[in-house]
This record gives structure tokens, C-alpha cells and sequence, in this order.
């Protein structure tokens, strides 16, 4: 359900993945800026507190969809049943994606692999595929993939996750070249260690391997990345922060933390 403060037309700002972490500390920042704004995410519940929030904090309209981005017909489905607002996309923050296990490649689970690829991969092609033609259309755009560092340098476990940020990263720099000319900003930016449900999900509700990836260091907050690609949205037009790796002060690299114990 549509809910609206305001009769005035603004562009909206689509970010999948909206549900919790980056995306939903994303979404209380543009709410603050009175931003409409377009919540994907699969956890409903989560979604109607956020876009309560988000109401709550300045958004003049929120649109949530309980939606899981590797259903490209729900995607189509959601677009088509709701025209008039999506027809007015400004941005759109590819953010949904998960990592799973750390085991090495030859111990690893094939289910776990079609799971990242499904959803880090994949389904960022079909948002972006629904979404751009709106954009071309209105001649005016933002495309902002999340990557990771995990992207750029890889580590002993990282392989099939690492792997798909490495696509993402590809796909951002290609899909920038293809769109040369157009007045669509394509960036992305990676983050290093960020204190979220990632671990969590990663190590399967596993806590106490989840909360030893940041022992003894200050990590990066959801709030950290989320205010970066703030910024990285609210440059000029002219601008295109076309790559922004963000570490906390304490990691060098994936696998050079400082740990204060």
C-alpha cells in the first residue's frame, strides 16, 4: 500500500535488500532528506516497521515490497501493479546479497553457491533490467551497487562470495561504459568489515562465530556505509563517484585486522 504526506511529484528511491543493516540505515537517512522511497526486502514484518520509521522520520510516501529479487516475474509483477510510482525511480541501490559459510572450495556446498549467485548476481541483473528502462526513459538516473572489498582481494574461504562481488564490480564498470552518453550514473562502493546480520547469516545463527569476526577491532556501522552512499548519491550531476572502497580504520585488507586484545 501507497502512503502519502504530499500531493507534490518527487523522484523515488528504490533499495532492495531494505529490511535491515546498510539498506534499512539507507532508508532512514533519505527519509530524514523527505525522500519517497521504495523498500524491497523478503521479511515483511520488518518492512512495515521500517516504512513506519521511515513516515515517521520525513519520507512524504513509502512503498514496501515483501519481494525476493530472483523472482524476475515478481519483480515485473510489482513494477506493473504499481506504474504510476515506479515510473519516477531516480535511484536505484542494488543492496540485497549474503554470503554464506567460509568453508574452503572443495568442502564447500553447491546449494550455498546457487544461493549467493541467485541473489548477489542474478538478481541485481534483473532489478537493474526492470528498472533502467525507466530511466532511460526519464533521462535521468543513479545505479548504486553494493560490492565488497571481498571483490577486489580475496581470502582463503571467500571464494564463490568473493566471486560474485567480483561480477558485481565487473558489471558496474561495464554497465558505466555501455551507458556512456546517457545522463545515468552507474557507482559502486565496498565495504570492509561491517558490524551487521552479514556474519550472522554467513555462519548460519552461529553468534558466537558471528561476533568473533569483529573482536578486539571497531568495525564499520551499517550507519558508516549507508551515510558514504549518501554522499556518493548526493554529488552534483557532473560527478560520478564511480568507486568508493570504505574500510574501518582498523582493516588494511580482508584479512589484516588490528585487534586490541
Amino acid at each position: 500500500m501507497l502512503l502519502s504526506r504530499s500531493m507534490s511529484i518527487q523522484n523515488v528511491h528504490l533499495i532492495t535488500g531494505a529490511s535491515s543493516g546498510i539498506g534499512s540505515a539507507l532508508a532512514r537517512i533519505l527519509a530524514k532528506k523527505k525522500l519517497p522511497l521504495a523498500l524491497w526486502a523478503r521479511r515483511t514484518e520488518r518492512l512495515e516497521v521500517l516504512k513506519k520509521e521511515c513516515l515517521d522520520l520525513g519520507a512524504p510516501e513509502v512503498k514496501i515490497a515483501t519481494l525476493d529479487v530472483r523472482d524476475k516475474q515478481a519483480i515485473h509483477a510489482e513494477l506493473q501493479n504499481h506504474r504510476n510510482f515506479y515510473d519516477r525511480t531516480l535511484a536505484l541501490i542494488n543492496n540485497a546479497g549474503l554470503a554464506r559459510g567460509r568453508e574452503l572450495f572443495h568442502e564447500g556446498k553447491s546449494l550455498d553457491w546457487e544461493e549467493m549467485i541467485d541473489i548477489n548476481l542474478k538478481g541485481v541483473l534483473f532489478v537493474t533490467e526492470a528498472i533502467l528502462p525507466l530511466m532511460l526513459q526519464n533521462k535521468r538516473g543513479d545505479i548504486l551497487m553494493v560490492g565488497s572489498v571481498a571483490g577486489h582481494t580475496t581470502y582463503p574461504g571467500g571464494n564463490v562470495y568473493a566471486a560474485t562481488k567480483a561480477a558485481i564490480d565487473s558489471l558496474t564498470k561495464s554497465l558505466r561504459m555501455d551507458l556512456l552518453g546517457q545522463p545515468i550514473r552507474v557507482m559502486e562502493i565496498a565495504p570492509g568489515a561491517t558490524e551487521t546480520e552479514f556474519s550472522l547469516t554467513r555462519y548460519r545463527g552461529d553468534t558466537v562465530k558471528a561476533k568473533a569476526v569483529y573482536d578486539g577491532m571497531k568495525p564499520l556501522s551499517a550507519h558508516d556505509v549507508a551515510s558514504s552512499m549518501d554522499w556518493m548519491l548526493s554529488t552534483p550531476r557532473h560527478v560520478t563517484l564511480s568507486h568508493v572502497v570504505i574500510y574501518p580504520t582498523d582493516q588494511a585488507h580482508p584479512l589484516a585486522i588490528h585487534r586490541r586484545t
